[in-house]
This record gives structure tokens, sequence and C-alpha cells, in this order.
């Protein structure tokens, strides 16, 4: 069984629509779980509620009521990396929860009793990811996404980079805090949930890809039409992605 989490809800909307009524739903915790096949594969979906704390949750519940032996979290991201625009996709190489601060008892960032400071995703998941995203990108994206939204978002020739990711319960929307958090972790992105997903994964041992679309810069640009880039340009992404990664699972 495979757990496909988004962190919006659009996101799994669009695949809900591809399940051809297999899907059976299970409300628990005020979400609402979909297990059903998709593109041949047996999968639950689920929209993951936003900030760490959500997030881990719904991790959790995936693994150990549904039994979900791997998990692919699809959502949106605000670019660090100043060379990342709107409409790429960043494959996490490893996650970091850039508001764990436990010091002096830890270092920062560690986070305690596991003795780690960053969470690595799943290689053979990556790679997988990597092949898929690939393929959108340079088969699928001039097709599927609307001309409109392309030139509303400016999405010109989207690019794939597979990099650290920050995660924390902040949405960043200031040049300073960019720069200022650009000065501590090397990521090339940041959002408010990955990281948390990423240490339920490793508690359980638990295969994990995050996979992100660039929104926008994490700064004052980021107050874009956010629920527009969900819907036309986000949601279209997650669903070609998916659907291009799911056979290989």
């Amino acid at each position: 069984m495979i757990g496909i989490m988004a962190a919006m809800p659009e996101e799994i909307d669009t695949l809900i629509a591809e399940m051809a009524g297999t899907a059976d739903s299970v409300a628990r915790g005020m979400r609402t779980y979909y297990k059903g096949w998709l593109w041949g594969r047996p999968v639950v979906l689920v929209f993951s509620r936003w900030g760490k704390v959500s997030a881990a949750t719904t991790a959790t519940h995936l693994i150990a009521e549904f039994g979900v032996k791997q998990i692919i979290f699809t959502g949106v991201a605000g670019a660090i990396d100043t060379g990342l625009h709107p409409g790429d996709v960043v494959i996490a190489k490893e996650l970091v929860q850039h508001d764990m601060d436990a010091r002096p008892l830890f270092p920062r960032y560690e986070i305690p009793l596991l003795g780690i400071t960053t969470f690595p995703a799943d290689e053979s998941l990556q790679r997988k990811a990597v092949t898929a995203v690939r393929d959108f990108l340079s088969q699928d994206v001039n097709r599927v996404l609307d001309e409109n939204a392309k030139s509303q978002f400016h999405i010109m020739t989207p690019r794939l980079l597979v990099a650290d990711i920050a995660s924390g319960d902040k949405f960043f929307a200031s040049r300073s805090d960019v720069v200022a958090l650009r000065e501590r972790l090397p990521v090339a992105c940041v959002e408010m949930e990955g990281a948390a997903v990423a240490q339920v994964c490793y508690e359980h041992s638990i295969p994990l890809a995050v996979i992100r679309t660039v929104s926008d810069s994490a700064d004052e640009s980021a107050a874009i039409d956010f629920p527009a880039f969900i819907r036309q340009v986000a949601a279209v992404y997650s669903h070609g992605i998916i659907k291009r990664l799911l056979p290989q699972l």
C-alpha cells in the first residue's frame, strides 16, 4: 500500500477523480483518507493539513492504521535558492526542521533523542521521483499547463533540482527572513511539513519522497494569487508527477 500525502486539498481532489469509483473514504481525526486503486496501484490519499504537527499526525495514521509501506508527499514551497523560480520542482535530498532549537541541551536543529539534524529521503524513491519529474517537465507540462497560468506566474522552462529542504511552523513572506535562513542553512526551499513527516518515516523505517513545486520566492512576492497557483499549477503538477511515478512503484 502506498501513502500519498498532499499539502493542498486541491492536489488530492484531482487524484480522487482518477480513482474511478474505487475509493473508500475513512474519517479519522478531522481528516478523510481515501483508500483504493490509482493507475493500477493500491493507495491511500490524504490531505496532510498544514504545519508540522498536523502533517506528522497524518503520516502516523497512514503508517499505523492503514499499513502503508512508503509515502509520497507533494505540495508547494518557497524558494530559498535564488536560482529557483515558480514552476520549478524540488525533490528532497535531506530535510531539516529549521525551527528546532533545543540549545544548550542539544545542538541547534538536532532532534532530541535521535541525535541527527537532517532526515534523508529514501534513495530508491528519490531516483524514481527524479525520473517521473523529468519526464513530466520534458514531455507533459507544456501540454497540461494552461497558457494563461504560464503567463500569469511567469513559468517558462521549469527545471528540477534535487536538494535539501527546510520545514517549520512559519510562512516565509519577508526577504530578511529568507536571507537569515539562507545564511543558517544550505537549503533550496522552505515549507511547513516535509521534515516532520520525514521524522515520522525515519522512526518507523518507512521510505519517503518529498516533491515540492516552487510557488514563490518566500519573500514579499509570496503575496501572489496563491489559490490560483494551487489550482492552476500545483494541482496540475502533482497529478502529472504522481501519474508518472506510481507505475514505477
